[in-house]
């Protein structure tokens, strides 16, 4: 086999495959989320980073981009805004509506040593409108008993959530005796494809 037969094949397979993935894609509807999380206000904590994630339902497949991630350390000089600019770029397709993107995040402090402290948990739907969107997630942290409450204004720590997905599902989340935190400014822009063949208008 030479070397022109071994090109034709190699274009062959590219254009096979380019022809597979547009047939699959096409089908399905898609959302795709450019943004950034600005930063965070309210919070008494300093220096202040966040950790980040994304949910979906079963039905939603990730074409590009990463679910989660973590912004840089910032600690506010002027007024108590923690600039993150933290950049999110997320290509979703779905065959239906149920399980629409949540983000939710966990917005931590660090301190002279190095050491971490919970500020608080939060999460925000997706916007299901396309266009450019400014969001305020609100944030909240476990109180604990007061013992424990007692430690973390002498010592740090404090509570924490054992599973992450209580954040965004309200189904434990009643039970838990919480205080409010500060609160998280995003950025959004959302484009939306191939929506009307679900009887869906954009």
């Amino acid at each position: 086999m030479n070397g022109w037969t071994l090109s034709i094949l190699g274009f062959y397979y590219i254009g096979l495959e380019a022809w597979c993935m547009k047939f699959v894609h096409g089908a399905m509807a898609e959302v795709h989320v450019i943004g950034q999380i600005v930063g965070a206000t309210g919070f008494s904590e300093s220096s202040l980073f966040c950790k980040w994630g994304v949910h979906t339902g079963a039905a939603w497949k990730l074409l590009s981009g990463v679910r989660e991630g973590q912004t840089q350390v910032d600690t506010p000089q002027i007024g108590d805004m923690a600039y993150w600019s933290h950049p999110i770029d997320l290509h979703f397709a779905t065959k239906g509506l149920q399980g629409w993107p949540r983000l939710h995040f966990q917005v931590w402090s660090q301190d002279s040593f190095g050491r971490c402290q919970l500020a608080g948990y939060g999460f925000c739907h997706v916007p299901s409108s396309p266009g450019t969107h400014q969001l305020d997630c609100p944030t909240w942290r476990p109180l604990g008993s007061w013992r424990e409450q007692l430690a973390r204004a002498f010592v740090g720590g404090g509570p924490q959530l054992l599973h992450g997905d209580a954040i965004y599902s309200g189904a434990d989340r009643y039970r838990l005796h919480t205080a409010a935190g500060g609160t998280v400014h995003l950025d959004l822009g959302l484009l939306l494809r191939h929506f009307d063949r679900y009887g869906v208008e954009c």
